[in-house]
């Protein structure tokens, strides 16, 4: 599934635009504030109905509009496809695939799988947690979505624990119905991890290969940091039964799934803590391409992959080895303020897209 155009009205700075994007790399060109990584933000959404850069959606309507529309014309092996997107806040968005409404993208067949870089991701590598595990779960909904439901299903239910904990504790309800709430969360907890580990273990070698090919030196690892050891249902209910007083005492659930986390190991220490940010960098590039190749084996084709001023941080061989990296085969688009950090950007084969005071200009070929 190729990308073709893309269209946007009163998105973020663009009151309208139009680009239309080659099958293989695009790099596009401006000066910083031009409206590169807007243009970029433009084409996750299009993509996936939502904002890779905020929470707070209303921030990628115009200023001074109403609403934002996307389209986005794609291509594979049956013919065309189209994807419209239509948000006004404040009102449930207007999702439409090859013209049928459609609640959400997840699992249609007519855009691309995507993925992005913004700098503000390195969060992944030094952020929280939970940002780690929702972005697992996110790259197990795209290689299983079958699969996605898991994630709900455990979190409804850790809902209802702590809710009932709480009760508990205020001495507003008994303790006779935790052990079936316990075996609820179990049951879906187990197989969360499983997916979680199951990916982790597919994706650890290929990350290892990005990494050492992007020269993030050393021996590095990917590495899924459950914090229970539980094998089946029956053993994660009795971990959580056992932890039940000081669940009592905080209020809530401490124990579970929901307390994973991912590790970047470099040497045998963790990125986030001992690794320079060049080299947590590194790590997160190596993660997103292993990811998209992992993606590109379950799928038959690699997802889209969106770089935001990726280059800008990189030396010479490390800018020559991701380029290569990129063209072998997928397709992707990276921004950067100059078109010669981009090695062989000069190339027939190169789409270019410059944004020049705000306006694009129509892509060109060398």
């Amino acid at each position: 599934m190729i990308a073709t155009r893309l269209s946007l009205r009163d998105f973020r700075t663009y009151s309208s635009a139009e680009v239309r994007l080659g099958p293989g790399l695009t790099v596009i060109t401006g000066r910083n504030g031009a409206g590169k990584t807007n243009l970029l933000e433009g084409i996750y959404f299009a993509c996936t109905a939502r904002s890779c850069r905020t929470s707070n959606e209303r921030e990628v309507v115009r200023f001074g509009a109403e609403l934002t529309r996307t389209e986005l014309v794609c291509e594979d092996a049956l013919g065309r496809h189209e994807v419209t997107v239509g948000f006004k806040p404040g009102e449930t968005k207007r999702l439409r695939a090859d013209g049928a409404v459609v609640e959400n993208l997840v699992g249609t067949g007519a855009r691309p799988l995507v993925s992005v870089f913004l700098p503000d991701r390195l969060e992944l590598v030094l952020g929280a947690p939970a940002l780690r595990r929702a972005h697992l779960d996110q790259v197990i909904a795209a290689l299983w979505p079958g699969r996605s439901g898991t994630r709900r299903a455990y979190s409804a239910a850790l809902a209802q624990r702590n809710a009932l904990l709480a009760s508990i504790r205020a001495g507003r309800a008994s303790r006779a119905s935790l052990p079936a709430w316990d075996a609820e969360l179990a049951r879906h907890g187990v197989a969360l991890m499983a997916d979680r580990a199951a990916t982790v273990d597919n994706l650890r070698p290929r990350y290892a290969h990005h990494a050492q090919g992007l020269g993030l030196e050393g021996k590095v690892e990917l590495r899924y940091k459950p914090r229970s050891e539980a094998t089946s249902a029956d053993e994660l209910a009795a971990e959580l039964a056992e932890r039940l007083e000081s669940d009592l005492e905080r209020g809530f659930t401490g124990h579970g799934p929901h307390r994973d986390d991912l590790g970047f190991r470099r040497e045998g220490r963790e990125l986030r803590s001992y690794g320079s940010r060049g080299q947590q960098r590194l790590g997160l590039l190596a993660l997103l391409l292993a990811e998209r190749e992992e993606l590109a084996a379950a799928h038959g084709a690699a997802p889209l992959l969106l770089l935001d001023d990726v280059m800008s941080e990189l030396d010479a061989t490390r800018r020559g080895r991701l380029v290569d990296l990129l063209r072998r085969d997928g397709q992707a688009v990276i921004t950067t303020t100059e078109l010669d950090h981009v090695p062989g950007g000069e190339e027939e084969d190169v789409t270019r897209i410059e944004i020049v005071d705000g306006r694009i200009e129509t892509p060109t070929h060398a």
